[in-house]
């Protein structure tokens, strides 16, 4: 028993004694292993130092943005007169554009918002733990100023919020390869950033369309759009709009609107509340080898004037069909989306300078530039801030008669009231925009601006009711419950 009783003693410290020995060899090749590590590079701790900067300058501009909207919540299987209509919540995300409140994003982000929300960024958004788990949200209510929907962009205002704006970055300047970050809520995850490269800087996924988009593979995700997509120097060089993707996921084919887009659409949203587009009264197409070789071209690609209208400014400068345009403005016209894009981002007041080839002579013309939007804005100044205003609705608005009717292209029926601008007033969440047509209330015909009023004040707060509207050439109802 005795001898039993020692020998565990014996074994325990044998065990003891190796384990110090083990040990002491571990620690031993530790620190040499750790003397033989060369130090972190030095160029890694610049490019750390380099986010850290740029998160601390971009963080505090970029908002979440949340909207309300009604939907469909449920399908019963029985074909659409099974779906349920109810209130839904998206988010998206947003950034400061401008001091004075101005916030820019997607479009589609605030599609049929009954309401619109910002989250603002967290104190001191700086990228560090600390901020990350700060649960300090605070959120206001924003009104849409203005929306582009064929170039999906759409500006917002908070009051009363001081934030500091994002600067636009030169369009010209972006190159293939170029390191960029994509910040915004992916999912719902607010003060998120990814990092990736350019990949294409102008992307034409229709080649019949003026749209043009940069291409990234920094991850994008649903939540992401309208968020900025920023260079190293946190200048914004586009807009995050969607993904291609088999997954519903990144897949590494992010897409973004360029900033020379967003800097011309923010003008004219914040100034006029909708898009205006100037033209100088010609047709153009793209010219193909066969067109050429039976109109007798001197080239076999290119754009052509395939009509000049008759009274407009390119005809009094002397423009003829089977010109073949070589620039505008001085730049190149290459094909008819180049063009189209031209025309998209001018604003300016001056004649536009236009260069041909006719026959095999090149000519150069100043063209008068005439706005797409013309009639909007006569529209827009006939409203009496006054006279025209409805302040349930928080609207001005403009009958529609014999004089204005002809102003509104696409008008379904000669009556009702359209929407020329928002306003301060309405005591509840009123989805309308400028363009929009107030055809009815409740199915009875909406025709002059006291019949609106007197129907609006004869519906109790709380009560909900129902406004028939043609926006962009389509009939929609839309359900307003006013506080």
């Amino acid at each position: 028993m005795p001898r039993t009783a020692v020998q565990p003693f014996k074994l325990r410290h044998g065990l003891v004694r190796l384990s110090m020995f083990l040990n002491g060899v571990f620690f031993w090749f530790a620190a040499s292993t750790l003397a033989q590590t060369p130090p972190p590079s030095k160029s890694i701790n610049q490019s750390e130092t380099v986010v850290d900067a740029l998160i601390k300058k971009v963080s505090p501009s970029v908002v979440q943005i949340i909207v309300t909207a009604y939907g469909p919540i449920e399908d019963s299987g029985r074909g659409n007169a099974g779906v349920v209509l109810g209130r839904q919540r998206a988010s998206g995300s947003g950034f400061v554009i401008d001091a004075e409140g101005y916030i820019l994003t997607n479009a589609h982000v605030v599609s049929g918002a009954q309401r619109v929300e910002v989250v603002l960024p967290p104190p001191n958004p700086d990228g560090s733990l600390a901020a990350a788990l700060s649960s300090r949200m605070d959120i206001v209510p924003a009104r849409i100023v203005g929306v582009a929907r064929e170039k999906d962009l759409a500006l917002l205002k908070v009051e009363n919020v001081r934030l500091p704006p994002l600067p636009l970055a030169s369009y010209r300047d972006l190159r293939q390869g170029h390191t960029v970050f994509a910040f915004g809520s992916p999912e719902g995850l607010r003060n998120s950033i990814t990092h990736g490269l350019i990949s294409a800087v102008a992307r034409q996924l229709d080649p019949d369309s003026s749209l043009i988009y940069i291409q990234t593979d920094a991850p994008i995700n649903p939540g992401n759009s309208g968020g900025p997509l920023v260079n190293l120097n946190g200048e914004v060089v586009g807009v995050n709009t969607f993904i291609l993707s088999q997954s519903g996921g990144n897949e590494g084919l992010g897409f973004a609107i360029p900033s020379a887009t967003v800097r011309t659409v923010y003008r004219q949203l914040k100034e006029f509340g909708h898009l205006r587009r100037q033209e100088i009264g010609i047709g153009i197409q793209t010219i193909t080898p066969s067109m050429a070789a039976g109109l007798g071209l001197s080239q076999k690609y290119g754009v052509i004037v395939s009509d000049v209208l008759p009274g407009g400014p390119a005809e009094a400068a002397g423009l003829m069909i089977g010109d073949i345009l070589v620039s505008i403005d001085g730049q190149p016209t290459d094909n008819v989306p180049s063009v189209n894009y031209l025309f998209l981002l001018r604003d300016s007041p001056e004649k536009v300078r236009v260069t041909v080839l006719r026959g095999t002579t090149q000519e150069v013309f100043n063209v008068a530039a005439v706005e797409e939007g013309q009639d909007m804005d006569q529209l827009t100044s006939m409203a009496d801030p006054q006279k025209n205003l409805i302040p349930g609705l928080g609207i001005l608005g403009v009958e529609i008669d014999k004089k204005t009717a002809p102003m509104l292209h696409g008008l379904r029926d000669p009556f009702g009231i359209v929407v020329t601008a928002r306003a301060t007033g309405s005591t509840g969440d009123v989805p309308l925009a400028p363009g929009d047509v107030i055809r009815s209330l409740n199915t009875q015909p909406m025709t002059t601006l006291d019949r609106l009023r007197t129907a609006l004040k004869n519906i109790a707060p709380g009560v909900p009711f129902v406004l028939q509207i043609q926006r962009d050439g389509k009939l929609l109802y839309v359900p307003i419950t006013l506080e």
